[in-house]
């Protein structure tokens, strides 16, 4: 059964940084888009950080403090996550696409291209 894990979570302070990984099983990750969601209570799922063909996304909330990357050896997806904000907590989710899709995937971060999703896993940003 394929299925894709978030590791990495946890309680950092503004300005601080985190690294999330992604790991995939029962599939290889290689080819597939792979997008980074997140959701803060009482808000809205919304796309953080995609990877497909190459290229990478993301959101403009996120720009210039998250770097997506891609360990095929690993089966892993990473996110990197600098200048950590109060406003970045949230369960973030990673999710793979089943095979490659358009980069419109990643630009649009569309929800129902994906077909393996994490359980996620939980960011506080808090002094």
């Amino acid at each position: 059964q394929p299925q894709v894990a978030e590791f990495g979570g946890g309680l950092v302070q503004p300005g601080g940084s985190l690294r999330l990984s992604c790991t995939g099983s029962g599939f290889t990750l290689d080819y597939n888009t792979i997008a980074w969601f997140r959701q803060a209570p009482g808000k809205e799922r919304e796309g953080v950080s995609c990877y497909s063909r190459g290229r990478s996304n993301y959101a403009d909330s996120v720009k210039g403090r998250f770097t997506i990357s891609r360990d095929n050896n690993e089966n892993t997806v990473y996110l990197q996550m600098n200048g950590l904000k109060p406003e970045d907590t949230a369960v973030y989710s990673c999710a793979s696409t089943k095979k490659p899709t358009f980069f419109s995937t990643c630009t649009e971060f569309r929800v129902n291209d994906f077909a393996y999703w994490g359980r996620g896993t939980q960011v506080t940003v808090s002094s």
